[in-house]
């Protein structure tokens, strides 16, 4: 059940996500007190692309959050989550006052307990928007920029697997795919724009 306090956490961030879409961002931040700004520094390659969640909500990949795509947050408390694949979740809880600048600084650690088959595919993924979150079997495993392009490609264990593009304002895509040993495979689609308000479950808490 949805409490006053996440109910004004989401309707912040789909504001925000209706600044982005817009490519207003610096311009509804112009003269705005009220609105916080959130950057992300992360040292590394693995850092700036990890996965951004705010209030169970993805917003993109760490290093495109600038600019135009800049992070623009009402006033309180909110739960900040990075994920890449391979890494612990990285979770944290920031509380913001009107027109305050948060610097979070993004260090994922490595996942003792991620499990790695000697038995692969190789999948390509060619999406458009090429910063749609890619999920396989319910698991975030990047974004699709990620995974196309020479010598980028995801590696996935032989067997079934089911894949979900997702990104907020486009219709989500989803496929089942049964990969075998050393296959190559290309997955290719253009994502259809849609509604933000019927996110699919991966995308949402």
């Amino acid at each position: 059940m949805n409490t006053p306090s996440r109910t004004l956490r989401i309707l912040s961030c789909l504001l925000l996500l209706g600044c982005l879409l817009l490519d207003t961002g610096p311009v509804f931040g112009k003269g705005n007190e009220l609105l916080c700004e959130v950057k992300f520094t992360g040292a590394t390659s693995v850092d700036r692309d990890a996965g951004v969640w705010i209030d169970g909500m993805y917003m993109g990949y760490v290093k495109e959050l600038k600019g135009s795509k800049k992070i623009l947050l009402m006033p309180g408390e909110h739960e900040v989550i990075f994920r890449q694949t391979g890494y612990k979740d990285l979770v944290q809880k920031i509380a913001l006052g009107p027109g305050r600048k948060e610097d979070l600084l993004v260090s994922m650690q490595r996942d003792p307990q991620a499990r790695y088959s000697s038995q692969v595919a190789q999948v390509k993924i060619s999406v458009w928007p090429k910063r749609a979150a890619v999920f396989v079997d319910n698991h975030y495993v990047g974004h699709a920029s990620e995974f196309d392009g020479i010598g980028k490609g995801l590696l996935l264990s032989a067997g079934k697997h089911r894949f979900t593009i997702t990104l907020p304002a486009w219709q989500t895509f989803e496929a089942e795919v049964n990969l075998l040993a050393n296959q190559r495979f290309v997955l290719k689609t253009d994502l259809i724009p849609g509604d933000i308000t019927k996110a699919a479950p991966p995308m949402k808490e």
